[in-house]
């Protein structure tokens, strides 16, 4: 599949068979997902793959909207995306490089879960990121170390549906030359 390809058939997958994700295609996935530019190439972005039935359960019941709650709970895996805080947007002295401060940290991740999303979907998976949630309350189930902050959740598996793909904005619309 070429770039073009996927980034037009990509589409967010809210229903999913029940077939588990095999290991080697995650870490397939993470790897590719690794090149995403982040800055000064600080790599913070960090994957939890979730399938333990039990702890999908629990985000599902506990800490997710009812909309996401349903997505999650029929998806074989959901990978927590989270970042290593204090490292992008920063000079070595510890203060902001831009206006931006410590903004750059959620740009960096949004970066690598669209890759993230991109590279499983030329696997064959579907993906569905989702912002909404218990931030404070699945980053203690986790566990997450005092360093990392969960920036968000992707459902992953075989997709039982394909959606058609929601209409776009013409270019005149996004675009101005000056």
């Amino acid at each position: 599949m070429n770039v073009t390809e996927c980034l037009k058939t990509r589409r967010s997958i809210r229903r999913y068979k029940a077939d588990s994700v095999d290991h080697s295609v995650i870490d397939s996935i993470v790897s590719l997902a690794s090149y995403s530019p982040s800055w000064k190439n600080t790599q913070i972005t960090r994957y939890i793959a979730i399938e333990d039935s039990s702890l999908l359960d629990e985000i599902a019941d506990k800490y997710t909207p009812e909309y996401n709650s349903d997505i999650i709970r029929q998806a074989p895996m959901l990978i927590a995306v989270t970042f290593r805080k204090g490292r992008c947007g920063y000079e070595r002295d510890g203060s902001f490089t831009t206006k931006k401060g410590d903004r750059w940290q959620m740009f960096d991740a949004g970066i690598a879960c669209q890759s993230f999303c991109l590279a499983a979907w030329d696997h064959g998976l579907g993906t569905v990121i989702m912002g909404v949630f218990d931030e404070d309350g699945i980053s203690r189930l986790l566990d997450l170390p005092e360093d990392q902050e969960l920036a968000a959740l992707i459902a992953i598996g075989h997709p039982d549906i394909e959606p058609a793909a929601p209409k776009r904005k013409n270019v005149d619309k996004l675009l101005q030359y000056r």
